[in-house]
């Protein structure tokens, strides 16, 4: 494209012929009504090179003059790209057919001509003629269309923003005549703020302007700095007309360098759902043109920005989404059903490479009594810093993952060293068992771990999970706070492991529909004056009968129901009933009875237990006085605080309370001077051995000396001799209980057996 002529050289004398044009003439006289047609009017002449315009098409073609001596001042103002195809049109050396070509000017930009031409008048055939259209608007419109559909395109498949953002900065340069353009994008830095950085650029690989792209890459912005980091903070576009001199534009020298001149820079927001404004980044175009006038980009750059910011959110929608499906929120740790994939998944591949894994089964000890004392949001606390101290202890490649409730389960890939797994079973161990503290309490649980090995014990998920619950199973029957791992010596060992933990699972099955269909029921055993054999109380205890008639023994199934949710309904079954059957001897001869329940460490450590309890005893009319709830001694030494505040408050209300087994649970006399208790029980291993054992004989004195002292009622359990109920009479014990008393009745027979407050039978 050749530079403009001065107005003397392009205006030169017409020939006769083309002065006489009328319509030449006629144009020239009424540029008002071409204007008001939308159109100019052109004439050339093939044979001298003369180019006459009407005033309208001089102003598109933006030349001063009416008389163009020669094509390059004609088309000076043209893009270079289409002055080929418009010489050929204009000269008629092509088929006349409309052409769209872009003009650049000063003073309105780049603009659209369509150059139709008409038909040769027949009285000048050699003369070629036609007509002038500005059609910006409408090229405008159609390049925003065919821009808008190709954005869709790019965004509405993409998996990252990362992915397409590039092709839509080509695309927007390519369609609007931009040389350089980039996105920044926010991210998180080490002020609250977080900082704006250039990830994507384009630019036309002939031209010279990775230099500004390297400086650009090389830059981050705060919010508010520069030009970027103010449209950012403002939400606002701008422009900037000379990129060399702006102060607001910090890579003046890189642009002044580049030949770049002029910019536009926009923000891409959007409003959530929620009405919170998200501003993902900026994207900024440069041109060594003075772009401004042209005003295209503004028109769209909301509808680009509009397009990105709804990628922006479709994908943070999906990245939410996405992380529900495979991260527990609570612990941030794999979720079930992820970790889950995720071991299938290793199984497979290490199947493939030959390479061996452990697998870790984790359930943390008492931490049902923690939810009970203090809340599920102390029992949340405390399950979000044991997942932290997994964390730490198992980072990746291994994988963590909390299976629900207090389960979690760590998958470690295989080192080849065995005693990096025992450490870190111990480092577990010891690491739960280390206190959590809660508003200014110290909650302390333990742990019991099950490990399985692939491929020894399972060749899949589901049964490396099965092999490392039976061997964390183990590990409960054995007092937890431990590890075990899942022995396979014979595929005999193996099958009896897998029935016996398929054998827990049916009767925590069995037992959970068992206490929906009453299955279960009540006995009592009576509770005796060893001196008199009056009745002095009677202790509930649970029994389980099948529909076809079995038993299933206490010692089974209560154990598997400590293990899991069930041991509290259970429990707040057996008081209900055993407050029912209570205040059905109303009236009685023995309305003064006392009932012993056997209560769930779970159950004791509650707050809400003391008024739970009121409010059954109220509605069935029984005196709280009547009511003896039994907790062991190991239950209390393992929450002593937890337990005594609610100790308190049952006592206060009315309710006795008796600590069974006592003896087992090494609690201190300090201690047990300051615990609100009415009776204690000694227990059957010390009774068993009474007619011959010095050792047991003195134990026994000493707990009813003690109980003497203490003003607590003392009872023995497991009297079956005469030789036992002897000594316990010579040591001056209160109380007993044992099948030579009086065997578990339901509560009517039990009342026939002691028609007059004593048994008929001695031996029951």
């Amino acid at each position: 494209m050749t530079s403009l002529p001065d107005a003397s050289a392009q205006t030169v004398s017409a020939p006769p012929g083309a002065r006489r044009l009328r319509a030449v003439d006629g144009a020239a006289r009424h540029p008002e009504l071409e204007r008001a047609a939308g159109f100019g009017q052109w004439w050339h002449d093939p044979q001298t090179g003369l180019s006459l315009l009407s005033p309208v098409a001089a102003e598109y073609l933006e030349v001063p003059g009416t008389t163009s001596a020669n094509l390059d001042a004609c088309f000076s103002h043209v893009v270079d790209d289409d002055l080929p195809a418009l010489t050929r049109l204009w000269s008629g050396t092509q088929a006349p057919q409309p052409l769209d070509v872009r003009v650049i000017g000063l003073a309105r930009g780049m603009r659209w001509l369509r150059v139709t031409p008409l038909p040769p008048d027949p009285a000048r055939p050699c003369w070629r003629h036609g007509l002038l259209q500005d059609v910006t608007a409408l090229t405008h419109a159609a390049v925003r269309e065919r821009l808008g559909y190709a954005l869709t395109e790019y965004l509405i498949g993409t998996h990252t923003l990362e992915d397409a953002i590039t092709n839509v900065i080509q695309l927007i340069c390519s369609n609007l005549g931009w040389e350089w353009g980039a996105y920044w994008r926010m991210e998180a830095g080490d002020d609250a703020g977080g900082q704006l950085r250039c990830r994507q650029s384009w630019h036309a690989p002939d031209s010279e302007l990775d230099a500004f792209s390297t400086v650009s890459a090389a830059l981050s912005m705060a919010p508010g700095e520069g030009l970027v980091g103010r449209v950012w903070a403002t939400g606002q576009a701008e422009w900037v007309e000379d990129m060399s001199t702006d102060p607001r534009f910090l890579r003046r020298g890189g642009a002044q360098a580049c030949g770049l001149w002029s910019g536009y820079v926009f923000p891409v927001t959007y409003v959530s759902d929620n009405g919170e404004h998200h501003r993902p980044g900026v994207l900024e175009f440069y041109s060594s043109l003075a772009r401004q006038p042209e005003a295209q980009l503004p028109k769209v750059s909301a509808t680009i920005g509009a397009l990105i910011a709804q990628t922006a959110q479709r994908l943070e929608t999906e990245a939410v989404i996405h992380r529900l499906a495979q991260v527990d929120e609570m612990t941030e740790l794999d979720n079930r059903s992820h970790f889950y994939v995720q071991l299938n998944r290793h199984c497979a591949q290490s199947h493939r490479l030959g390479r061996r894994f452990a697998l870790m089964f984790i359930d943390l000890d008492r931490f049902k009594p923690i939810n009970d004392a203090f809340g599920h949001e102390a029992g949340n606390a405390l399950l979000q810093e044991f997942a932290r101290r997994l964390r730490d202890l198992a980072p990746p490649p291994a994988r963590v993952g909390r299976l629900g409730g207090d389960e979690f389960a760590v998958l470690v890939p295989d080192s080849g060293d065995g005693q990096a797994l025992a450490a870190l079973v111990d480092a577990i161990l010891a690491a739960a068992t280390r206190p959590f503290a809660y508003e200014g309490v110290a909650l302390t649980v333990s742990a019991s771990i099950g490990v399985s090995r692939f491929p020894d014990n399972g060749q899949t998920g589901p049964e490396l999970l099965r092999s490392a619950d039976a061997a964390m199973y183990r590990v409960k029957q054995n007092g937890r706070n431990g590890s075990n791992v899942f022995s396979t010596s014979s595929p005999d060992t193996l099958a009896q492991q897998r029935t016996r933990l398929a054998r827990r699972l049916a009767i925590e099955t069995e037992l959970h529909e068992a206490l929906q269909t009453q299955q279960l029921r009540l006995v009592y055993q009576p509770i005796v004056d060893i001196a008199s054999g009056a009745l002095h109380g009677a202790e509930a205890l649970l029994r389980w009968t099948k529909p076809d008639g079995s038993s299933v023994p206490p010692d089974i199934f209560i154990p598997i129901a400590e293990q899991s949710d069930l041991i509290v309904d259970i429990g707040r079954w057996v008081l209900g009933q055993a407050l029912r059957d209570l205040a059905s001897l109303k009236g009685g001869a023995l309305q003064r009875l006392k009932v012993h329940v056997n209560m769930a460490a779970s159950e004791f450590t509650s707050s809400e237990l003391p008024g739970m309890i009121q409010a059954m005893s109220a509605g069935l009319t029984v005196p709280p006085s009547q009511v003896v709830l039994e907790l062991t001694e190991g239950m209390l030494m393992r929450q002593p605080e937890q337990v005594r505040r609610v100790m308190h408050q049952l006592r206060e209300i009315g309710f006795e309370i008796s600590l069974d087994d006592f003896g087992m649970g090494h609690s201190s006399l300090a201690m047990l001077k300051s615990l609100p208790i009415t009776s204690l029980k000694i227990d059957r291993s010390f009774v068993h051995d009474l007619p011959t054992g010095e050792r047991d004989r003195a134990i026994a004195r000493t707990i009813v000396d003690l109980g003497r002292h203490l003003q607590l009622e003392v009872i023995a359990e497991g009297i079956e001799s005469p030789a036992q109920l002897e000594v316990l009479k010579d040591c001056g014990c209160g109380y007993g209980q044992g099948w030579l008393l009086g065997r578990p009745l339901p509560l009517v027979e039990l009342v026939e057996a002691f028609p007059d407050g004593r048994s008929r039978k001695p031996n029951g």
